[in-house]
């Protein structure tokens, strides 16, 4: 059985109590705009050998920053390469983070430890655990994790063979033409579930999630909606109804304007088929746990 963690997650700001984070009312002000436009940086990991799907350090630090107090513990399920514990170490956070690829939590924990000795000044932790993450209630106690935030597998959209037919003619056969670009082949990966089966494992995990919120945190869970045998699957609206479910709370739904990184489109669809770009944009659902 599992060792719990000992990691703090009590806030180590002077914020009065009655605050949710340590933003001042002219950050507040900015962030309450409910379309997002995220940017990536230098230390951001965009090669898709290394990780197919990485989000921008930007969004789980905008999260981080709207939704807890420096010190207080950040929670990313499906933590791949370790984004959300990287911008969890800039803003002097707390996280744990969890993923079932052995090869994900050794890079993570390289990334975490070429920042050691630098210029974060807050004594914090940010641990990176190979576990399924349905486990995730044997290593943390109730009541200690101020957000949850992820951006989860998506079924199984990667579990097929790459044919680019969103980039123009002359760019498709690129390196990753025709390849599969999953996560793993393990079973328990949400990456290679058909929708009803991922829906499923998805309940479980955050069922055994929300006790280990304090009431009123916050849940923000990154996803795209899927395209199958020429078919919409609204996984956004999956995820919400089973979310109410189990007892969390819709609280907002923000949407990540990706226009700004997309580029050299081709025609899809053209000339009997229109299909919107889902790339131009994703969801981020904002939950949080009821208070008592």
């Amino acid at each position: 059985m599992a060792e719990k963690i000992k990691i703090n997650f009590k806030k180590t700001c002077n914020c009065p109590d009655s605050h949710i984070n340590c933003l001042t009312p002219k950050e507040w002000v900015k962030s309450q705009v409910a379309i997002w436009e995220l940017y990536y940086e230098s230390r951001d990991i965009r090669d898709k050998d290394i990780h197919p799907a990485v989000f921008p350090i930007a969004l789980p630090k905008k999260c981080i920053e709207l939704f807890t107090h420096k010190g207080e513990l950040v929670l990313d399920p499906f933590v791949g390469i370790g984004t959300t514990l990287i911008a969890a170490r800039d803003l002097g956070r707390n996280a744990i983070g969890f993923d079932l690829n052995p090869k994900y939590i050794d890079f993570a924990n390289k990334r975490l430890k070429q920042l050691k000795g630098s210029l974060f000044i807050e004594d914090t932790q940010q641990i990176a655990i190979c576990d399924d993450a349905i486990n995730i209630p044997k290593y943390l106690d109730k009541e200690t994790v101020s957000l949850c935030v992820t951006s989860p597998p998506y079924a199984n959209m990667l579990n097929r063979e790459r044919l680019n037919k969103s980039l123009r003619s002359d760019l498709r056969e690129n390196k990753y033409y025709k390849k599969v670009q999953q996560y793993s082949d393990n079973p328990r990966d949400l990456g290679t579930m058909g929708i009803k089966e991922y829906i499923s494992a998805f309940r479980e995990i955050y069922k055994g999630i929300l006790p280990l919120l304090k009431p009123k945190a916050h849940c923000v869970i990154n996803v795209n909606d899927l395209w199958e045998d020429n078919r919409r699957y609204p996984l956004h609206s999956y995820i919400i109804e089973v979310m109410e479910k189990i007892g969390y709370e819709l609280r907002n739904i923000i949407i990540w304007d990706k226009r700004n990184l997309v580029n050299k489109v081709g025609i899809y669809g053209y000339p009997n088929n229109y299909i919107t770009l889902s790339i131009t944009f994703e969801y981020i659902l904002d939950f949080w746990r009821p208070p008592k």
